[in-house]
């Protein structure tokens, strides 16, 4: 299932290259809005912009575990979920031969947006990472796929056509973007929706992959800035999260994207193998 799964993705070049959008969307915002807007505000700091590169890479980085899915949405359209489910294979394993296929997709395509992006920072002046931060990237694309990819199975459970699919790509892809600060830097937003940011799971995965592809533009720009603006920054641009004055450790984020990972891939199996109109 996960072999056959992979290779009508991959085959179907519209359907990598809308996974990609969202991911070409930031870069575009960034490029012709996001970037002098921010930048703006940060001129006091010797290297503003590749601050600024390296938050809007860890931002793209997050954004592409949706389009995974498309592959069950068509088969369900076009009925060949029947066939599976009247071959000697049990619902179970045809469920989780879709929701591997999307945590499978979910790192290609996140491996890719850090090689692009990394190419990309290396060629506008920016650092280019250690083995050791690529090596723990890795560690955080992998966590990062699980939950959203977890997320994403269960959304698309639901649904039943390509139309409905494409649809809520499109609404929850928008949405995603802004409750994960990929748009909008998490404290220019209103109190209220920080909240959600910071209890939205996949919000995780953001403060992980900036804490790791910031790290170096804020050892070159912060050296010598005291450490409130640093700690005031970090706040600003959702690189930790404070909760009732309180700086959540990396730890929390790998906690909450494991949990997110285990309840939400449960969730969807169920969904997958116990709706009574797919009997």
């Amino acid at each position: 299932m996960v072999k056959r799964n992979l290779k009508i993705y991959f085959r179907d070049k519209a359907s990598v290259f809308f996974s990609m959008l969202s991911v070409i969307i930031i870069f575009a915002l960034y490029i012709l809005f996001i970037g002098d807007s921010v930048n703006s505000g940060l001129k006091f700091l010797p290297h503003p912009n590749r601050l600024m590169r390296a938050w809007m890479l860890a931002s793209a980085s997050i954004t592409t575990s949706l389009g995974a899915y498309g592959v069950m949405i068509s088969d369900r359209e076009n009925k060949a979920i029947k066939d599976f489910y009247s071959s000697p294979v049990s619902r179970r394993q045809v469920a989780g031969g879709y929701i591997v296929t999307g945590f499978i997709i979910s790192i290609i395509m996140s491996i890719f947006t850090l090689i692009f992006g990394e190419i990309y920072l290396g060629l506008a002046g920016g650092a280019v990472l250690d083995i050791e931060t690529l090596l723990k990237l890795f560690a955080v694309i992998v966590l990062s796929s699980f939950a959203s990819s977890a997320i994403a199975s269960f959304i698309i459970s639901f649904l039943k056509t390509n139309s409905s699919y494409s649809a809520a790509s499109t609404i929850v892809g928008t949405l995603i973007g802004f409750l994960v600060g990929a748009y909008i830097p998490i404290g220019s937003l209103p109190d209220n929706v920080q909240w959600l940011v910071k209890y939205f799971p996949c919000a995780h995965s953001a403060v992980l992959y900036r804490q790791l592809l910031m790290k170096p533009a804020i050892k070159a720009n912060f050296a010598n800035q005291p450490a409130s603006v640093l700690k005031e920054i970090k706040e600003m641009f959702g690189i930790v999260f404070v909760y009732d004055g309180h700086t959540a450790p990396a730890w929390v984020s790998v906690a909450v994207l494991l949990v997110t990972g285990v309840v939400f891939y449960l969730l969807a199996v169920l969904v997958m193998t116990w709706k009574q109109n797919e009997i």
